[in-house]
């Protein structure tokens, strides 16, 4: 890799995409910790 090769950055619409599929795979482990809780807690 020469350091004059240009940056391999990824287009714009699969940055959201990961950010989105990062946050939703947030939303989905503190869903499963919640739903834990309260089968825990009957």
């Amino acid at each position: 890799m020469l350091w004059s090769d240009p940056e391999n950055e990824p287009p714009k619409e699969l940055r959201d995409t990961q950010e989105m599929l990062r946050r939703l795979g947030l939303l989905m482990a503190l869903a499963m910790i919640l739903a834990m809780v309260v089968i825990g807690l009957r």
